[in-house]
């Protein structure tokens, strides 16, 4: 049997409707997810500012440790460093056993992988639309077209009147497609592009927590923060300038 028979009615404009509903439950998903990213971007951006300024200013290596009230991702990878240093005087079992600065670095490691997964959550889905809406639109594109063929075979006439319908809503098909790709595909090249940043941001405090941790013996206390007066950060954008005569004083 031939799929253009005229026995065979196909719901082109329950298809082409379905396409396009399917299309605007993808563009609520990207305009939700472009509305949490950015506002979940400038709270990461605005913590990590405040929360780098109070270590810095901070007499010492124990005074950063107890700096409370932040939060973010370098405050929670700078808990995690000290909260493994602390341990480290408090366990001898198999978990914390081994070179103080090991257990550091697998700490620091650790945290910084589940910030990063942080950051990228909902990232997928934003590429997965800017790739497949086109091609969800060419869909309903492709069957209207089938529709307007098998009206061409029905009534033996390609008058205006038979196509128009069938194929106008192909067209918008592939229009809304086009247009729910493309905040989809820009969102997501900006939020991935903040989750370098903030990544090579993360990375360069760990490296001033290891470098200072280094220097007190990777200890946290009274000979801790004696030791710490030697260290030099490798992070001159901390404070964004305002210099402090506490941790930061002793690089100049």
């Amino acid at each position: 049997m031939s799929l253009f028979s005229s026995d065979i009615e196909i719901p082109t404009t329950l298809l082409v409707e379905s396409t396009l509903w399917v299309l605007v439950a993808f563009s609520v998903a990207t305009w939700t997810l472009i509305l949490i990213k950015g506002i979940q971007n400038w709270r990461i951006g605005r913590q990590n500012r405040l929360f780098r300024a109070d270590f810095w200013h901070a007499p010492n290596l124990q005074a950063a440790a107890e700096l409370g009230g932040h939060t973010g991702p370098i405050a929670r990878l700078a808990q995690a460093g000290f909260a493994s240093l602390a341990d480290a005087d408090r366990h001898s079992d198999l978990e914390h056993s081994g070179d103080r600065q090991d257990q550091l670095e697998r700490a620091l490691r650790q945290q910084y992988q589940k910030e990063r997964r942080g950051l990228e959550a909902g990232l997928a889905v934003l590429a997965s639309i800017g790739s497949t809406a086109p091609f969800v639109g060419l869909f309903g594109t492709v069957w209207g077209i089938m529709q307007a063929l098998v009206d061409i075979g029905k009534t033996g006439s390609a008058s205006l009147e038979v196509v128009a319908g069938p194929i106008g809503e192909a067209l918008i098909a592939t229009g809304v497609g086009i247009a729910v790709a493309v905040p989809a595909v820009l969102a997501y090249n900006v939020f991935l592009r903040r989750v370098k940043a903030v990544s090579a941001d993360i990375d360069d405090f760990s490296a001033d927590l290891i470098n200072l941790s280094r220097r007190a013996g990777f200890r946290i206390g009274r000979s801790a923060a004696d030791a710490s007066t030697t260290a030099r950060p490798a992070d001159p954008r901390a404070t964004q300038g305002v210099e402090s005569p506490a941790l930061r004083e002793v690089f100049a």
